[in-house]
């Protein structure tokens, strides 16, 4: 069937006229290629077909949350044997004791846990709770980290007070330091640090932090009475089976948990240690929907398959497979990528592109011949796919530069504003 997006477009000017701008938050398609298809009809697996019926070896699994692929079978079965006792009841079901017995097992740091939705919630939930124990005031984050979309940490300051971001000082990452200088910006009223297990902002390349960066920071924490919190939410359980800093040999006192949690459904989780167990127990936190059953009975599912199966080996092979074969197409046609972070969750800029024109192009390509990648963001593999998906996968991408080989000299400027807006900041 020849690619079309005509469903999609005109399901893009109905929307727009009853929702805002069409669409909004970080699956918005407004910084993506014009033919980006902002609608999708269904999902299987490592596959996801567009409101137009093509079909696309998906490597956003829905800009995380999947990490074992579209509807397990394992995990759907799980949900909805508790969907037919009961979903969002007057308290919660057993099988949240559960979840949290399955975290606290597999967390080393871990001595309780808390559940909400979403990321923003897990790590405000954090921040609360680091504040209720010092008594204090200040956090310290890494500039450009994404922590959620709450006034206090949304990278889009429209409609944002500076009160909001009073109490917020900003680190270079991985820089020992700045992150000293930040502290000594505290004066003495500082209340938590935030760190991420890799840098990984939009429109850049990836970083993965040193281990004598993460031992500073758990030095400064313990010498200040402080929480270190690591937000866990986009690699929670990608890197290892256990909070991602674990490779580091350094263990939080916070870490925020979500997307792969539940494998799509929806669920976050703050954990702690002892030393917290107090001050989280003191905070407020609630919201009409966080102690539905449903995905705390997948997350308990999910969970069991990070702890029995080889998912994760799986997922690097697969990505290590990826990165070496992208890596010589791309010299073979005369490009040079830029890939960064960790293989099973891909950053793929091109060498020599300031405005993206060269990578904007690539993805667009590599979208008609049944393949989602993204331009900016960095991606995920699941363990649904398969060595034939990678094949296949680079049989798409060799077209898809051959296409930008003959293209090239064609090329416009990106001029989309918001592109360029979020270049000039992420620089």
């Amino acid at each position: 069937m020849p690619w079309s997006n005509r469903k999609n477009s005109e399901l893009v000017e109905r929307a727009r006229r009853v929702i805002p701008g069409g669409m909004y938050g970080h699956e918005s398609t407004a910084l993506l290629p014009a033919d980006f298809p902002q609608f999708f009809s269904r999902a299987k697996g490592a596959r996801l077909w567009d409101a137009d019926g093509n079909e696309y070896i998906d490597y956003m699994s829905a800009y995380g949350p999947n990490l074992f692929g579209y509807g397990n079978a394992d995990i759907e079965a799980a949900a909805r044997k508790q969907a037919d006792l009961g979903d969002t009841m007057t308290g919660p079901s057993h099988v949240m004791v559960d979840l949290a017995e399955a975290l606290v097992s597999m967390i080393s740091h871990a001595d309780w846990a808390m559940f909400c939705k979403n990321g923003s919630d897990a790590t405000t939930m954090a921040m609360t709770t680091a504040r209720a124990y010092s008594g204090r005031s200040k956090i310290i984050v890494a500039v450009g980290a994404y922590h959620g979309s709450q006034p206090w940490c949304t990278p889009n300051r429209t409609g944002i007070v500076d009160d909001d971001r009073r109490n917020i000082i900003t680190y270079e990452y991985n820089n020992i330091e700045s992150l000293e200088a930040a502290v000594r910006q505290a004066e003495g009223d500082l209340a938590g640090i935030f760190a991420t297990p890799f840098r990984h902002e939009v429109f850049a390349d990836q970083m993965i932090p040193s281990v004598e960066f993460a031992q500073a920071v758990r030095k400064i924490c313990d010498a200040q009475d402080v929480a270190l919190i690591v937000d866990d939410v986009r690699a929670g359980f990608r890197l290892a089976r256990d909070c991602s800093w674990s490779i580091l040999g350094v263990q939080p006192d916070i870490s925020c948990w979500g997307k792969a949690i539940a494998n799509g459904h929806p669920i976050s989780a703050m954990v702690g240690s002892h030393r917290f167990y107090a001050a989280a127990r003191s905070i407020f936190a609630t919201g009409s929907f966080w102690f539905s059953a449903v995905p705390m009975a997948a997350g308990v599912e999910t969970l069991r398959l990070i702890r029995e199966t080889r998912y994760l080996e799986q997922t690097v092979d697969l990505g290590d497979r990826l990165r070496a074969g992208l890596d010589e197409q791309a010299a073979a046609f005369g490009f040079s990528l830029r890939q960064t972070g960790p293989s099973q969750m891909p950053q793929i800029l091109f060498h020599e592109d300031p405005d993206m024109r060269l990578g904007y192009a690539w993805v667009a390509n590599a979208l008609k011949h049944g393949v989602y990648f993204h331009p900016y963001h960095n991606m995920f593999l699941n363990a649904a796919m398969t060595a034939a998906d990678i094949d296949q996968t680079l049989q798409a991408s060799e077209r898809a530069f051959a296409e930008l080989k003959a293209d090239r000299a064609r090329i416009p400027a990106n001029e989309n504003p918001l592109v360029i807006a979020r270049l000039k900041r992420a620089r």
